[in-house]
């Protein structure tokens, strides 16, 4: 008899191990994403140039990321700016990267290569198109550039293109009317100090560390860029409809501005990836993006400004749907 109890005991006893074991199985499956192998291989992320905010947000992104994807290699690729890193994802040089969505539109646009692949991921932080002139210069409006050496970025910059139309809005033909100097913001603050030119655009996030420095050292001036001209600029239909009027608030560039805020144009910044990505790599990434807004944000201002209520607007591209997974996980 007492053997025949000690079966009936042992019984129960593997039958209480096996409901603990399914009730363990079903939490570790609510908890965990099994099923979802964690994200492996190499991710090639196109940013910007040396000292603009599009590498410095990369930098400290890339740190990010390699905490949240051990499993990935994550390859930092300096560019000319948003137009080199629209091509080079859309033709597969690159996983990711940030544009701003003008360049974005015009590129779809254009029917450029691989533009049907292109998809956002998140609506990041605005870029305000900074025209930069010494304190002393004549310059007081784009229209004043007639006859100037000017700074216009580099050929597949985000800012080559805004410069273009700015110019041609004022009534400027940005081939003849002034001297454009191919440069990025990385050499233009330099140029304009060393008297090698008479002024340069710059479309960055608030403050640009490069534009920030120069104006800690040399006495320089911020053009405004006034509602009529952004309305002319507007008019030109088509991807210009991304450009609006925005505020440069006086303590940007504290020297530069002398405590007055600037008239402006902003345009807002996509991450961009296309839809060969994988889903969990890039619902991972997306979810790294804005997780880490706080942290970068304390050492690139701009990546404060990530919000989550508008990260899902990457307007002109339709959403990754990894990233569209991240944003049906943490709707309320």
């Amino acid at each position: 008899m007492l053997q025949a109890l000690s079966r009936i005991g042992g019984r129960r006893v593997l039958q209480a191990c096996a409901a603990v074991a399914v009730v363990l199985g079903l939490l570790l499956w609510w908890l965990l994403p099994l099923g979802q192998p964690a994200p492996t291989g190499t991710l090639t992320f196109s940013t910007g140039v040396r000292s603009g905010v599009y590498q410095r947000y990369g930098e400290r992104l890339k740190g990010d990321l390699a905490r949240d994807l051990p499993r990935v290699s994550i390859r930092l690729r300096t560019s000319e700016g948003s137009q080199q890193n629209i091509e080079r994802v859309a033709t597969g040089k690159a996983d990711f990267t940030i544009a701003t969505a003008d360049a974005l539109a015009t590129y779809l646009n254009d029917g450029k290569p691989g533009a049907d692949r292109l998809r956002g991921c998140v609506r990041l932080y605005d870029d305000y198109i900074q025209l930069v002139v010494a304190r002393d210069s004549d310059v007081r409006k784009v229209s004043d550039l007639r006859g100037k050496r000017v700074g216009v970025g580099q050929r597949g910059s985000g800012v080559r293109l805004v410069a273009d139309r700015l110019m041609a809005a004022a009534g400027l033909d940005p081939a003849h009317d002034v001297t454009p100097v191919p440069a990025g913001i990385d050499t233009m603050p330099e140029q304009l100090e060393n008297d090698r030119l008479d002024a340069f655009f710059w479309s960055g996030g608030l403050p640009t560390s490069a534009v920030q420095e120069l104006s800690d050292r040399f006495a320089i001036r911020l053009v405004p860029l006034e509602a009529p001209l952004i309305k002319q600029l507007q008019a030109a239909g088509g991807s210009a409809r991304y450009y609006r009027s925005a505020t440069m608030p006086a303590d940007a560039y504290r020297n530069a501005q002398q405590d007055q805020a600037v008239p402006t144009v902003a345009v807002a910044n996509v991450l961009v990836t296309t839809e060969r990505s994988d889903a969990a790599l890039t619902e991972a990434f997306t979810r790294t993006v804005i997780d880490s807004r706080d942290r970068i944000g304390r050492e690139v201002h701009a990546a404060q400004l990530v919000d989550l209520r508008t990260a899902i607007y990457t307007d002109p591209l339709p959403l990754h749907e990894g990233a569209s997974r991240y944003y049906r996980s943490v709707k309320p």
